[in-house]
């Protein structure tokens, strides 16, 4: 090595082939201190230098090679023999990506940041497909071989996304039916017929809002909760680790938690609807003096079975959406904590997306249906 000459510092001067850059000292990162600041700040004031003069250069270990040929246009363009230097600088580019010290550029144009985002969500698109009929396979195999099933899995899966979201259902859709019944009333009684605030509400919370908000309440509770496992399994190589023993991740980790979400989502859907029924009995009654008993008497004569059925129709679609996306985005997560938060948020964000999307096209069947 080299010996060092005089304390860690650098110098600019103006040459005949442009401006120098003239490291004195030891640049290592025991040693740099705020030298490398220093340099950072006035570089991105006056611009990278021209030339470097490594005559009064000491040792220099990785990090010195990277400030020195980071503040040269190029680091070959050097005075004075340093063969650590050259070494290092040459290993530079294959340890960090190259990046300038100018200030950074403009942001990307409107239309590029357009066609990365069409990009993106394709790619994205494409591989749901794949991960879904990865899924369709092994539900195959599963009835083709139901040894290879795990029921434990299952039934603890269907306690943690299920069992223990239907109180939490029942009470969401229990104010939103006092809500729904709390306009129907305001607005129906100024046109004389508030006994149709019945059919509102049933209507609105057997046909929508029931299956709807214990949607969004399973992608909120059971999506992120399914990304989170997955994703941390991942991250402790723990799925790895399956691969080598013979046992496959979809059989193991997929396939119990969206069979537990076909299972359950149709009861939390119940539960919801009653809990809104409820919720528009309560504020029917203390509003409008409509009995509790006329009130499911004229529910059950005015608002048919139909209503009921096409929102439970919903429910394994909505059931299968969710558990896709929690599963397919844990399956996603890197080695890093940074992408579990962001296939946490990715699975909930594309759950409740998913949910809308498909209410949509079913409310467009059923009008097309005439139901």
């Amino acid at each position: 090595m080299t010996a060092g000459f005089g304390p860690t510092g650098y110098g600019l001067v103006e040459g005949p082939q442009g401006r120098v850059l003239q490291p004195c000292g030891d640049w290592t990162v025991l040693l740099l201190g705020t030298v490398a600041a220093d340099l950072d700040t006035e570089l991105h004031r006056s611009g990278q230098a021209d030339r470097l003069d490594l005559a009064r250069l000491g040792r220099v270990d990785m990090s010195g090679a990277y400030i020195l040929s980071r503040a040269v246009k190029s680091p070959s363009a050097c005075d004075g023999a340093h063969v650590d230097f050259v070494r290092l600088a040459k290993l530079v580019p294959d340890v960090v990506p190259v990046c300038s010290l100018m200030p950074a550029s403009l942001p990307l144009p409107m239309f590029e940041r357009m066609g990365r985002c069409v990009s993106r969500s394709g790619a994205e698109a494409y591989f749901s497909f794949v991960f879904l009929g990865r899924l369709v396979e092994a539900f195959a195999i599963a009835i083709r071989h139901p040894r290879r099933f795990r029921p434990t899995p299952l039934f603890a899966v269907i306690e943690q996304a299920g069992i223990d979201a239907i109180p939490i259902a029942m009470t969401m859709t229990f104010f939103i039916g006092a809500v729904i019944a709390l306009v129907g009333a305001n607005m129906l009684s100024d046109l004389g017929v508030p006994v149709f605030t019945v059919e509102l509400v049933g209507v609105a919370v057997l046909r929508e809002f029931g299956v709807v908000v214990a949607a969004i309440l399973l992608a909120g509770r059971s999506a992120s909760a399914f990304a989170a496992e997955i994703g941390s399994m991942k991250m402790d190589q723990e799925i790895d680790a399956m691969r080598v023993m013979g046992i496959d991740r979809f059989d193991a980790l997929v396939l119990p938690r969206v069979l537990a979400a076909l299972l359950m989502l149709p009861i939390i859907t119940l539960c919801a609807d009653l809990g809104g029924l409820a919720g528009g009995i309560l504020v029917s009654w203390t509003t409008m003096d409509i009995n509790p008993v006329f009130f499911l008497q004229r529910t059950l004569q005015m608002v048919t079975p139909t209503q009921f059925w096409l929102g439970m129709i919903k429910a394994p679609f909505l059931a299968m959406v969710i558990a896709v996306a929690g599963c397919r985005n844990g399956l996603t997560v890197g080695s890093d904590v940074a992408s579990l938060g962001r296939a946490v948020t990715t699975a909930v964000v594309q759950s409740i997306f998913m949910i809308i999307l498909f209410d949509a096209v079913f409310a467009v069947i059923f009008r097309v249906l005439h139901l």
